[in-house]
């Protein structure tokens, strides 16, 4: 054993040397939580990463990722040595931080600090409603844990302590947490900047906190591990004293050994401490690889385990085998169009946010996996599906989420709900809070994961609460996230094509951004059903004629802009009004398509109650934004709409600018 964890060192050493950068002490230190973990206590089978039922383990520290790939190498994953010898090289599977769908058994991407540890407790809540809806007496096919391992980092980020304190409250049993507890941070000593007592901030939130004194000591890693399986009640957080850079005679317990190479001769001199018999870097011995592919295998008769309980549910329950498949799958059902509300100029004279309120109470009984909730907005943002119970510890088959004022660890909950399987999350918020979980959207369209943000209260329309609460920038920084689609919808109808558009769009996140005021209705389902998802189309033009400008908007200012267009047509200028829900969409359409929409050598205007940053691509040298460029004020959204210039008459006067 010793050898076999002593390998798991060494080759982190080597790969941080070869690559000249990286952090080799933590994968030192941790190499036998690492061990005890693959060879002990993990559900897993490393030819069958992805199998529905096995255990789920975060990484939070993400920069101590040869931690992990040194373990999945040696467990045997699809991870060859070659890989680790390119260790954060152009092009291979080690890249200086865990990415998700890009090496296999990795299970998130992480590396902002505390943002796995938000991860695993969506992972955890994956499991305990997907349990709660699918399991039946003796047939539990839903029965996983989540574990994570976080730093001194993790839990000095605000993001840690929003999730821990969900996840307590939610009684989140099955998750299982190790605090690497090494005093070390690149500045020196966690003494300069903390002396937070984490195991009572822990207990506080309603976890069960165990220790581990000696993280070399495997017999007390397995205890802690029965403790934390046997209090089914509270998730728990092991607190595991280690040694950063641990065998190093000059590093060992120095900032030094956090994030840079050892050296040449300290790795010899490391070597030497662990009696280790090869000097060639990346040597890894054969009893060490022997001993991890047996220990591997063995932990792989679990899947063999849940092969047989699964064939032994679809004999027993059929139609929940196959309704449990079709949501690992991400297939929709056949039902769903259908579920589409039809909108009529009563029913569609509404604000944004009202219509989609509507539109997910039509669609959430065919859609079940479709879970989420607000950060304690559900009664602005319309997030509730009626009927429907909470989740809760008591209700884990819940599917309305009290999220709490907890923005951040929202975001990052849904990415591990949404990465886990089986599930749509989606979340509300007002747009200006975007801000407070902007890390987390930023890494859900890194990962490709398809979580739905439902971003209400989007502009100075909202009125009286002031510019603390309008949003002004934000659109534009949304839109600067790539794999990121931003869709502000200006009609009822667009809403319902902006949902339909989520739910399809498997790849990557969706934002919707939704209006707290009314919007007219437009009475053409059929055009926007066609238009929204190619980001931009007509919903207006010159009678025949080449117009002599355009008009661009999204939401709530594509009325204004249909306004304009009548007061131009007085004045004999044909104006073309182009409503732009998603200015990503649009810039992914074949260019014959925008120049349909955008015929060229026409003057452009664009308007939008927001910076014009985003336009400045799609007016051209010759066109001209109507926008804000300086923060709200409290008033009524009309008032506010007048004083800002944000008027038909402002857009008219500006079409007539660039077109004489």
């Amino acid at each position: 054993m010793r050898l076999a964890i002593d390998t798991v060192r060494t080759l982190a050493m080597d790969a941080v040397q070869a690559a000249e950068s990286g952090h080799p002490g933590t994968p030192m230190a941790l190499a036998p939580l690492a061990y005890a973990l693959y060879a002990k206590h993990l559900r897993h089978d490393p030819a069958a990463p992805d199998w529905a039922d096995r255990d789920r383990l975060i990484l939070s520290v993400g920069h101590a990722s040869m931690l992990l790939y040194g373990a999945l190498h040696l467990a045997g994953y699809d991870l060859p040595l070659d890989e680790i010898r390119h260790f954060r090289q152009w092009g291979s599977l080690t890249p200086g931080h865990p990415e998700v769908h890009h090496t296999k058994g990795v299970e998130t991407t992480t590396g902002p600090l505390g943002q796995g540890v938000a991860n695993a407790v969506g992972f955890a809540v994956a499991e305990a409603h997907l349990a709660a809806t699918f399991n039946r007496d003796g047939y539990a096919v839903v029965d996983h844990y989540t574990w994570f391992i976080a730093g001194d980092g993790c839990l000095m980020e605000g993001i840690s302590h929003e999730a821990a304190s969900f996840a307590g409250h939610m009684k989140l049993g099955k998750l299982i947490g190790f605090f690497d507890d090494n005093g070390i941070t690149i500045d020196g000593s966690t003494s300069l900047t903390c002396s937070d007592d984490a195991a009572k901030r822990f207990e506080a939130y309603g976890w069960q906190v165990l220790h581990i004194a000696d993280v070399n000591d495997l017999t007390a890693i397995d205890a802690a591990i029965a403790a934390a399986k046997a209090d089914t009640q509270r998730p728990s957080l092991i607190i595991t004293k280690t040694h950063i850079g641990y065998g190093s005679p000059n590093r060992q317990d120095t900032a030094k050994a956090h994030g840079e190479p050892l050296g040449t001769n300290e790795i010899a001199l490391t070597k030497q401490a662990y009696d280790w018999p090869g000097t060639e870097p990346f040597f890894v011995p054969d009893a060490a690889r022997t001993h991890w592919h047996e220990a591997a295998a063995a932990r792989a008769t679990t899947h063999a385990d849940w092969q047989q309980r699964w064939a032994a549910y679809t004999a027993a329950y059929p139609e929940l085998a196959a309704e449990f498949t079709r949501r690992l799958r991400g297939a929709l059902p056949d039902s769903l169009d259908a579920a589409f509300p039809t909108f009529d100029a009563k029913s569609g004279n509404v604000a944004s946010r009202a219509a989609s309120g509507v539109v997910l109470n039509a669609i959430a009984p065919v859609l079940p996996e479709l879970i989420g909730g607000s950060a304690d907005l559900s009664g602005s943002n319309l997030t509730t599906v009626k009927g429907a119970p909470l989740f809760s510890a008591l209700e884990p088959a819940g599917r309305n989420f009290p999220f709490g004022i907890r923005e951040h660890a929202m975001g990052a909950i849904m990415n591990g709900m949404g990465l886990h399987g089986g599930i749509i999350p989606y979340g509300g918020t007002f747009l200006v809070f975007s801000d407070y979980m902007r890390p987390a959207i930023r890494l859900a369209a890194l990962m490709g994961v398809q979580a739905i943000y439902v971003f209400t209260h989007d502009s100075i329309g909202l009125g009286e609460d002031g510019p603390t609460h309008q949003p002004v920038e934000h659109l534009t920084a949304l839109r600067c996230i790539p794999n990121l689609v931003v869709l502000r919808p200006a009609d009822a109808d667009e809403v319902s094509e902006a949902w339909r558009f989520a739910l399809r769009h498997r790849s990557g996140p969706t934002a919707i951004v939704l209006t707290r005021q009314k919007l007219s209705y437009f009475g053409e389902p059929a055009r926007a059903r066609a238009g929204v998802p190619h980001g931009a189309y007509i919903v207006a033009d010159a009678a025949g004629r080449v117009p002599n400008v355009v008009l661009m908007a999204s939401g709530s200012e594509v009325e204004i802009a249909l306004a304009a267009r009548e007061q131009l047509s007085g004045h004999g200028i044909h104006a073309r009004v182009v409503s732009c829900p998603s200015l990503e969409l649009f810039a992914q359409q074949p260019i014959e398509y925008r120049h349909h929409v955008l015929p060229a050598g026409v003057p452009r205007v664009a308007v939008e109650a927001a910076h014009p940053m985003s336009w400045y691509r799609w007016v051209g040298d010759t066109g001209t934004i109507v926008g804000i460029e300086r923060f709200g004020a409290s008033a009524p959204y009309q008032v506010l709409y007048e004083k800002f210039g944000i008027t038909a008459e402002h857009v008219a006067a500006a079409a007539k600018s660039v077109s004489q």
